[in-house]
């Protein structure tokens, strides 16, 4: 059996540290798994549990996708779609194969948009004759995340764990065709457990993964678990901590925000990406006061951008499923972006001038 060796960078010694070694051809069970529930125990504080994602959702369990819920097919060969479990339980898989040793919690699961449907043989009643066992579902999108809570750091006071999660949404797909490569979005990252907001980096993120099986998708997330840097990713987020905004820059990127979205294309395309909306800029401007962990304190003049960071990432649980990931990463590099415009840099200036 072949076998790569990876070492990962220490953080420190809670963090992971030694070789790992990974096989990236384990075998992979296309069927159902089962999720071992892993109890956690920890003298860490308790925080009170929101959910990662807010927008148009819901949460759901596994036994609920996988016992209840119809699986969508490519409508010109009949050839099934990868499942949401199917999903869910690789990624889960693939995270117990590269972190051996360390405790995995189980996954929290949103969806939205469901797709309603009836067996056939209740094609000719009526609405409010139907029976729920003549109604079938599925979930158009669905998002998951799980942490590895023995993988953490403290920024600030807040802890972070190391998590896992991915997106799915059939909207991305052309199920009318034949079967094809399907999408998916993976990432890896720390989840600040103080409002549970997702933090990502780009080398923990792959926006589209494209997989005709399960084995194909857990090589994929193995190739980003090798990937992934914990260590570059929590020293970038601890230079947050560092640099604050004064409420007159605050209020420029607050006022540029929200004219981004109403500039030329032509100007647009000078400036890095912005992909946050009024609604989510509103939130933040509101939470600058508001946010019971976040906001700027008393009788300050400045906000660190750790909070600033935290503002943004907190907004971001109001988007749809399909945005959610794309957005994580755009905060964080929004304000890695605005941090080295304090020390300089053109390239995000215009947003706090």
């Amino acid at each position: 059996m072949e076998t790569t060796t990876l070492q990962l960078l220490p953080v420190r010694n809670n963090l992971i540290g030694g070789n790992h070694v990974i096989d990236t051809h384990a075998e992979v069970i296309e069927t159902n798994v089962n999720v071992r529930p892993t109890v956690i125990t920890s003298s860490a504080t308790s925080y009170k549990r929101t959910p990662f994602v807010e927008a148009n959702t819901k949460e759901v369990a596994i036994h609920h996708l996988t016992n209840e819920c119809v699986v969508p097919v490519f409508s010109k060969d009949n050839e099934i779609t990868i499942s949401h479990p199917n999903f869910i339980e690789t990624v889960w898989n693939a995270a117990n194969n590269f972190f051996q040793g360390e405790q995995i919690s189980e996954p929290d699961i949103r969806v939205s948009h469901v797709i309603k449907g009836r067996i056939p043989e209740a094609i000719h009643k009526s609405v409010n004759q139907l029976l729920e066992s003549d109604k079938t579902i599925y979930y158009e999108r669905m998002a998951f995340c799980f942490e590895i809570p023995t993988v953490y750091e403290d920024i600030e006071g807040n802890r972070l764990n190391l998590s896992i999660g991915g997106v799915r949404a059939y909207n991305h797909e052309n199920l009318y065709s034949k079967k094809s490569a399907e999408k998916f979005k993976v990432f890896i990252g720390f989840k600040n457990l103080v409002c549970c907001n997702l933090c990502v980096s780009t080398d923990g993120y792959k926006s589209e993964i494209k997989a005709v099986s399960t084995t194909d998708l857990f090589k994929s997330v193995m190739e980003l678990f090798q990937l992934y840097n914990p260590a570059k990713h929590l020293h970038l987020m601890n230079s947050f901590k560092d640099a604050s905004l004064t409420e007159h820059q605050f209020a420029q990127l607050i006022g540029k925000s929200k004219l981004y979205q109403c500039l030329p294309p032509k100007e647009k395309k000078l400036l890095p990406s912005m992909e946050f909306t009024d609604t989510h800029i509103n939130a933040v401007a509101k939470s600058y006061y508001n946010d019971d962990n976040f906001s700027i304190g008393e009788h300050a003049d400045s906000i660190r951008l750790w909070n600033v960071y935290n503002l943004f990432t907190g907004a971001n649980k109001n988007s749809y499923i399909d945005n959610l990931l794309d957005r994580s990463l755009n905060a964080t590099e929004l304000v890695h972006g605005i941090n080295k415009a304090l020390h300089g840099d053109n390239q995000y200036k215009w947003f706090i001038q």
